[in-house]
């Protein structure tokens, strides 16, 4: 947490933050465009950003584009403030936004894509069964069992046992324990309004780096636009991804 927090001491990083908040996947250029530096202290900031988790990048053609990783600062939140508290918390938050008039949507450009990564104290093959299993995520994906040959073609789906799924999906590639990717759709069981969205895509990557130590990456793109469902799990993964790194690490997952 040392090195978020020496991340978001300087006013520029919050900046850049700020923007890809409003908008994410920002080039480099798009980024520098709104500080007053050159493009060489853009990167330096990007990168600082980088290595602290709170930016991730993906390469789409000969682009590269930037992303809000909130991963790291919902870590911080759920550290510090209780589940009791954190009602009063966001609501509190939303109330100042509001009276400010800092309440108003934003646009995108380009077709919406999230992206969150996190380093875990693990192996591939740990986190590729917490991934895939599901005695495991039922523990960590708000009480989700995942259920799925993870052969490629074959149906993927999320929702309690005995009942019906809440998502559902296809299985598009699964490498283990290197890469999983399927399609992702709500069901009416899961959210009514939702399941009318067109199907979306999930994509787990996971990388050494080091002993006992993985990189996980996810993806989730093939947004229309900020569809019922992107909002929808704009608020979920943050967590999901949190409390996996959680669980893997100490044994307990986040409190829900």
């Amino acid at each position: 947490m040392d090195v978020v927090f020496r991340a978001l001491a300087d006013p520029s990083r919050r900046l850049l933050l700020d923007l890809l908040f409003e908008r994410d996947g920002r080039t480099l250029s798009e980024l520098e465009s709104q500080l007053e530096m050159t493009r060489f202290g853009a990167m330096k900031h990007l990168r600082v950003l980088e290595d602290a988790g709170l930016v991730t990048t993906r390469r789409v053609g000969r682009q590269k584009l930037h992303y809000l990783n909130p991963v790291p600062i919902r870590l911080v939140h759920d550290r510090w403030v209780s589940k009791y508290a954190e009602p009063w918390v966001r609501g509190l938050s939303d109330l100042k936004r509001t009276l400010e008039g800092d309440m108003e949507p934003t646009t995108t450009t380009t077709r919406p894509r999230q992206v969150y990564r996190t380093f875990i104290r693990t192996t591939p093959e740990r986190l590729w069964e917490a991934i895939t299993d599901g005695a495991v995520t039922r523990r960590y994906f708000y009480g989700a069992f995942v259920r799925s040959t993870f052969r490629v073609g074959d149906p993927i789906s999320y929702g309690d046992e005995g009942e019906p799924p809440t998502q559902e999906g296809t299985i598009l590639e699964a490498d283990p324990p290197r890469l999983l990717v399927y399609s992702f759709t709500t069901t009416r069981t899961g959210d009514p309004e939702a399941a009318s969205d067109a199907p979306t895509k999930v994509t787990w990557e996971i990388e050494p780096r080091g002993a006992g130590v993985v990189r996980l990456t996810l993806v989730h793109d093939d947004f229309e636009s900020e569809t019922k469902t992107y909002r929808n799990v704009a608020n979920g993964w943050p967590f999901i991804v949190a409390s996996l790194k959680t669980l893997l690490e100490t044994g307990e997952p986040l409190a829900v």
